[in-house]
């Protein structure tokens, strides 16, 4: 869909809720549906929506083209006119015979002086048409009605409800026409499976559907307190129904003329398996987070442990290798304690840094050393796996800053993260004392850095002394 071109932002957004539920609309009347918004000399389109259940006219991408001369004809009657321009006689598009109609597009609040916001043409084809049945007759006797609505800046209907957007029901999974009063007009046969296999009895038409359905033996598991409108039409509703071994996802639309509800339509699916396996899936997140919170408090045990093992000590050089080991079982808890917060394959990897950063203060006491830390950029979101290896590589860089680096004396440590589409470049700059003769160090911390940047993270680091002191490390990987 191309960039919706309207003056004013209530026209913009009425047009986006109109494109948001245009399919249905599609769906029913069995037509293409194509969007013109005006611009310096005449309309250009601006979206477009094919029928599920129909040939479509367009086989080609009709976005960004002006109207034909006799679709401008009738374009221009719907927005001068203000009421719909139907086509009556055949036309040919690329060889299929069509029938092209004209709706203009008004807001909730149209009256007298109002001008439309935009053109809706459908475009039918007629070029594999048959004797209409009962079913396309319903159904394209509903599209008419939604045009009409559009037209008259009553569709769509601002809709209420608890129900997941996922599965929820379309024109071709089950349509039922209610009158006023609520009763059935008409069910597609679709429709009447989902009900049949729920327990209704026999036909739906000429049937109350809201006495029908709580009349069901089996009853509900859960009742929405917007059930009835469903039922009955009288308001736009959507929700599960949870009945005896199976759950039927349903959606009222009332259908308005000038103003006064005429009737309604209730789409129907069965989307019993669809919930089920959603259900199946908060099960499994719900047990990943559990493993992820498990296993941080496990390795907050173990830190814990190495914690009061280093302070019974007396071996100075045994105690900074137990608050080495101490500081990497704490940074791989850190990052298991971040995907306990949610089961997303990817891990927000700033709010992982910013805790790692609390490690410090621990180290610059234990080395009788004031450090300031100052952080700049955004790392933005890196998958779980690579966020344990970066964790544990920045925790080391910090660290060695700290114990090396700044030594016994007071300084500054910096960050700085800087992220396109291919790189992650980082760098950790610290005001110490620098490299001892450039060279770089050989203990178990630097051989971690190496092997995991290499090895895990497949990119390279590098450090140097800048002329003016200190140390700076800068780490580049791809994302």
């Amino acid at each position: 869909m191309a960039a919706v071109a309207v003056k004013d932002f209530q026209g913009e957004s009425w047009l986006s809720a109109v494109l948001a539920d245009w399919q249905l609309v599609a769906d029913a009347a069995f037509s293409d549906l194509v969007l013109w918004v005006p611009n310096r000399n005449s309309f250009e389109a601006s979206a477009h929506a094919r029928p599920a259940a129909a040939p479509t006219l367009f086989y080609r991408d009709i976005i960004g083209n002006s109207p034909r001369s006799d679709w401008a004809k009738q374009i221009n009657q719907a927005w001068t006119t203000k009421v719909p321009a139907l086509g009556s006689e055949l036309e040919r598009f690329e060889g299929n015979a069509s029938r092209v109609s004209a709706y203009p597009v008004f807001t909730p609040d149209k009256s007298k002086d109002s001008v439309p916001i935009a053109i809706i043409t459908r475009h039918t084809n007629l070029g594999e048409s048959r004797m209409p049945n009962k079913l396309k007759l319903n159904f394209v006797a509903v599209g008419e009605e939604l045009l009409k609505m559009i037209s008259e800046g009553c569709y769509p209907t601002a809709e209420a409800g608890s129900a997941p957007k996922r599965g929820a029901p379309r024109a071709n999974d089950g349509l039922i026409r209610l009158d006023a009063a609520g009763r059935v007009l008409f069910a597609s046969p679709s429709a009447l499976s989902v009900f049949n296999a729920a327990g209704v009895d026999g036909e739906l038409e000429g049937r109350l559907l809201a006495e029908t359905v709580n009349a069901l033996p089996t009853g509900f598991n859960q009742v929405d307190e917007g059930l009835p409108l469903i039922l009955t039409g009288k308001g736009a509703w959507r929700s599960d129904v949870d009945f005896e071994g199976q759950t039927v996802s349903l959606r009222s639309v009332p259908l308005m003329s000038k103003g006064k509800r005429n009737g309604a339509i209730v789409l129907c699916r069965d989307v019993t398996q669809l919930r089920v396996r959603d259900r199946e899936l908060i099960s499994k997140d719900a047990t990943i987070r559990e493993i992820h919170h498990r296993v941080k408090n496990n390795l907050q045990t173990v830190a814990s442990l190495l914690r009061i093992q280093s302070r019974q000590t007396k071996s100075e050089e045994v105690k900074e290798s137990l608050a080495q080991a101490m500081r990497r079982v704490s940074a791989i808890a850190v990052v298991h304690d971040v995907l306990t917060e949610g089961v997303d394959q990817d891990v927000s990897f700033d709010q992982v840094f910013k805790r790692i950063l609390t490690l410090v203060p621990e180290t610059a006491v234990t080395n009788n050393t004031q450090v300031t830390t100052e952080f700049e950029g955004s790392f933005g979101e890196l998958p779980a796996e690579r966020s344990t290896s970066l964790a544990l590589v920045l925790t080391e860089i910090v660290s060695n800053a700290v114990e090396h680096g700044l030594e016994d004396n007071p300084g500054v440590i910096q960050v700085t993260a800087e992220r396109d589409k291919k790189i992650l470049r980082i760098t950790v700059e610290d005001n110490g004392v620098g490299l001892p003769e450039g060279k770089l160090g050989s203990g178990l911390g630097t051989q971690i850095v190496k092997t995991l940047v290499e090895s895990e993270l497949r990119g390279k680091i590098n450090w140097t002394s800048p002329i003016r002191g200190g140390t700076r490390v800068v780490l580049e990987i791809p994302v």
